[in-house]
């Protein structure tokens, strides 16, 4: 086997100008000669200047860091059995480039099952592993597992550090007061080697760098650990916004970690806010919270009775409107952190209604596979948000990909041929060869033992802060609706509700949520997507009128694009556009059968598109109005 060529001084140096650190290279590069620093500066995360600094830097160094980067996991894992097949021992980034394939889940899918199944980390990552991350079980499937590592779990917090700078540069006073962040675990299984298999913030939230995290005066929550960390996900939601409202005069700023999270708390306190409100007023905690660690700290917050906290919170929930509700029960409160880029956007009008003008903040690109990028403007429009991706995080590539005019999806670039699924021959891109306007696919190869992977998000170059590329979320690859030649991704779905759902809101209904299917049990098939509706402050199903919802088929339809409208209008190979308008809480029962099939409560999203003939029942059960689109949309050739 050949010698690793890096010269491990010359890097150390780079990081040292990078950086502008010493002591901490030594020490982490310390006891190996070709063991390369693990590229994480180590600072005071109260210190904010201290913060941007090293923001400044990674993104003034984006390609010598990532060149630092991808050598140090090529000099760490070279010698590893899936690197060796193809690297026969060279620490050689240009040959990594040319022999590491691109792949997708199912190509490394056996390795990590080894690995689940008793086989030594060796086989993908140098490092062992100490656990399998889940992904959130509703994109593209079946969920999927990624290594982690020790260090994996620092390289996160060096991450959630660095959002703290960022927005004390745009909100002052962050320090005088709490945080109402609703957070939530879910039991981990374990594999036949001992492995605990959890998703990504159950795996943060239960390791010691969340549990005996330092000191930070930015970062106080009103939810104790032991609230967050109960595997009950009711007792857990209850005592959270017990805690929050008993300190709603110190709340600066409430939130989750998808905006679809949040909006389920606000369900949850239209349904519980008189108990809440009983718990206050005697000073005693519900007899229903069984869990003791939950019990003995909430008691501790609770502490003794409080009638005019009771008779306030009583006032604003019992009002005729939950219109501004956050502002009302928690007046100080600067901003709502929440995702709400992707899937999330269709989310932004509810949160809107019941925010009272708070301004909606979006803060981190993050999956399972790797934490990504951070909103370096966190207070610009939903719409408007774009991430910075950090250089140290992992090694960054792209396939270019191109938007078909007509059908409205992206096809990869394969050397000249679009292949939506190639694995092979595939030329990728450099994070700081991205060009502004252009398509990608996001391809990482990160710290922990995944090569080349295709991450399955489509980005937009939307701009570059100092050289580093700034990226919007567009949507998810294959998730996609198609009946015949049509193809319907996420993204131009959401367009095309969001376009209906305004005749709905005009005459005072919320669309609360939706999801689709593809119906071939008919010929010609058809579309059908499920609507959850509400009037503005309350919880009953609005009557409808079918004039009303037969134009909302229309106008979805009208918002699709030309390919789809051919087979409609032109065709007749797909059939009428249907909505089916269901009972409130469906889609809190569609939450319940995913997370029963494995999807975890923190990380659910509710899925765009649905195949399961399982979840469609659940759906169907609870269906009360069938409405279709009398008439085929518009279509000419070639619009």
């Amino acid at each position: 086997m050949r010698a690793c060529p890096i010269n491990c001084t010359a890097v150390k140096q780079q990081l040292r100008t990078c950086f502008r650190i010493t002591n901490d290279v030594d020490r982490m590069s310390r006891g190996n000669p070709c063991q390369l620093p693990a590229m994480l500066p180590d600072y005071d995360p109260n210190d904010n200047e201290a913060g941007m600094k090293i923001l400044e830097d990674l993104t003034e160094n984006v390609d010598r860091m990532q060149q630092l980067v991808l050598e140090e996991i090529i000099t760490r894992n070279a010698r590893t059995e899936y690197l060796e097949g193809f690297l026969n021992g060279q620490c050689d980034m240009q040959v990594f480039k040319d022999k590491v394939p691109v792949v997708n889940y199912e190509d490394i899918k056996p390795y990590i099952e080894r690995i689940a199944n008793g086989d030594s980390s060796n086989i993908i990552s140098a490092d062992p592993i100490i656990e399998l991350l889940t992904s959130s079980g509703t994109s593209g499937g079946q969920p999927k597992m990624m290594p982690s590592t020790a260090e994996d779990l620092h390289r996160k917090t060096f991450f959630y550090n660095l959002l703290v700078p960022v927005m004390n540069k745009y909100v002052n006073g962050l320090d005088e007061g709490k945080a109402m962040y609703l957070l939530f675990v879910k039991p981990e299984t374990r594999t036949p080697s001992g492995l605990m298999a959890r998703p990504v913030l159950t795996s943060y939230y239960k390791s010691s760098n969340f549990k005996n995290r330092p000191f930070n005066r930015f970062n106080i929550y009103t939810s104790p650990d032991e609230t967050i960390l109960c595997s009950d996900s009711k007792q857990s939601m209850y005592c959270q916004l017990l805690c929050g409202l008993v300190q709603r005069q110190d709340v600066l700023r409430v939130g989750a970690v998808f905006a679809s999270a949040f909006l389920r708390a606000i369900k949850f306190l239209e349904d519980n806010w008189k108990e809440l409100c009983s718990n206050i007023r005697d000073g005693h905690v519900s007899d229903w919270i069984t869990d003791p660690s939950c019990r003995n700290v909430v008691s501790l917050i609770l502490s003794k009775p409080d009638p005019d906290l009771a008779d306030l919170i009583e006032h604003e929930c019992g009002g005729e409107s939950w219109e501004g509700i956050i502002k009302k029960l928690w007046p100080r409160t600067k901003y709502i952190e929440v995702i709400v880029t992707g899937s999330m956007a269709q989310y932004v009008s509810t949160l809107e209604f019941y925010s009272g003008g708070i301004p909606l903040v979006s803060t981190m690109y993050a999956s399972s596979e790797c934490y990504f990028g951070i909103n370096l403007k966190p207070l610009s429009r939903p719409s408007d948000v774009s991430y910075t991706l950090i250089p140290n995080m992992a090694y960054f590539e792209f396939l270019p990909v191109n938007k078909n005019r007509e059908n409205g999806t992206h096809d990869v670039q394969c050397n000249g041929v679009c292949k939506e699924n190639c694995s092979e021959d595939v030329e990728t891109v450099d994070l700081v060869d991205v060009k502004l306007g252009q398509y990608y696919e996001l391809v990482v190869t990160t710290f922990t033992g995944l090569y080349r992977y295709r991450v399955g998000d489509i980005l937009m170059v939307t701009g570059f802060h100092n050289k580093a590329p700034q990226f919007r979320f567009v949507h998810r690859r294959n998730v996609v609706l198609s009946i015949d030649t049509d193809k319907t991704n996420e993204d131009d779905l959401l367009k095309a509700v969001t376009k209906a759902k305004a005749i709905v809101e005009s005459l005072g209904f919320l669309l609360i949520e939706y999801t689709s299917y593809a119906d071939t049990s008919s010929i010609p098939g058809h579309y059908v997507i499920f609507w959850e509706l509400t009037s503005k402050g309350s919880n009953h199903l609005p009557v409808l009128d079918p004039k009303l919802m037969e134009q909302c088929c229309s106008a979805v339809e009208e918002s699709l694009d030309s390919v789809y409208r051919r087979c409609r209008r032109k065709d007749n190979s797909i059939g009428p556009l249907e909505i089916r308008v269901v009972q409130h809480g469906t889609f809190d029962a569609l939450m319940d059968f995913c997370v029963s099939q494995g999807s975890s409560v923190n990380q659910y999203k509710t899925p765009r598109c649905i195949r399961s003939e399982e979840a469609i029942d659940i759906l169907d059960s609870r269906v009360v109005g069938r409405f279709f689109s009398r008439n085929a949309p518009s279509w000419e050739p070639g619009k």
